[in-house]
């Protein structure tokens, strides 16, 4: 897919107050960036989407649970300021976007994250390409540095290659798999849907749900 350029994207960003612009200086300070007060900056859990795109299914977790921090990574600075101009119109206190490439996401969370979403990723179905799957084990090995306590990810995609990977590649990584659905929609899984989920269940595309722990 052709990744449209969007004019003045950066500035459009840097204008935004839910957009972070240098993501690394709060490594180890993400609670503050929400909430200052000393009481608050312990206790929330900070939710993570890997790939946001246009953040269809971010804001809607951030308006059904306020009591939660969520950040939004997305790699393109053109697809993100589509995120940044849904946002920008509303009044969330619990909601930022960063852009950043998921393999070093280390250098800017130290053990920060209680769950991590990965929303219809990018599937890579060449064999040489694997390794760049958001569940192969290089990456596997980096949310290790960014989980707080108790791992958590939750993965939904409609590329049953990538689905049946990510079962295989988290089970040998030591996460077991809570819950598991080839058909999200006729399961009783509560979910927010992304936009690409909208567009392809009304295809009649199944979606694949998995949600895999380890302590």
């Amino acid at each position: 897919m052709r990744l449209r350029n969007v004019k003045n994207a950066k500035e459009k960003l840097l204008a935004s107050p839910y957009f972070i612009d240098k993501p690394s200086f709060y490594k180890g300070k993400w609670q503050e960036v929400f909430d200052k007060r000393l009481e608050n900056i312990l206790g929330i859990p900070i939710h993570l989407e890997i790939g946001t795109g246009k953040g269809q299914f971010l804001i809607e977790m951030a308006k059904k649970y306020p009591d939660i921090y969520f950040i939004g990574v997305e790699k393109y600075e053109s697809v993100l300021v589509r995120a940044i101009e849904k946002v920008n119109q509303l009044n969330l206190k619990n909601i930022k976007f960063i852009c950043w490439d998921a393999l070093v996401l280390d250098k800017i969370f130290d053990h920060e994250i209680s769950t991590i979403y990965l929303n219809f990723s990018d599937p890579w179905p060449k064999t040489r390409h694997h390794k760049r799957r958001l569940t192969s084990l290089q990456f596997l090995n980096v949310y290790d540095q960014i989980f707080k306590e108790q791992k958590v990810i939750i993965q939904k995609t409609d590329n049953i290659d990538l689905f049946a990977y990510s079962i295989e590649s988290l089970s040998k990584y030591g996460y077991i798999l809570e819950q598991v659905s080839l058909n999200l929609a006729e399961s009783n899984i509560p979910n927010v849907e992304t936009e690409y989920e909208q567009k392809f269940k009304n295809l009649g595309f199944k979606i694949n749900y998995l949600k895999a722990t380890k302590k």
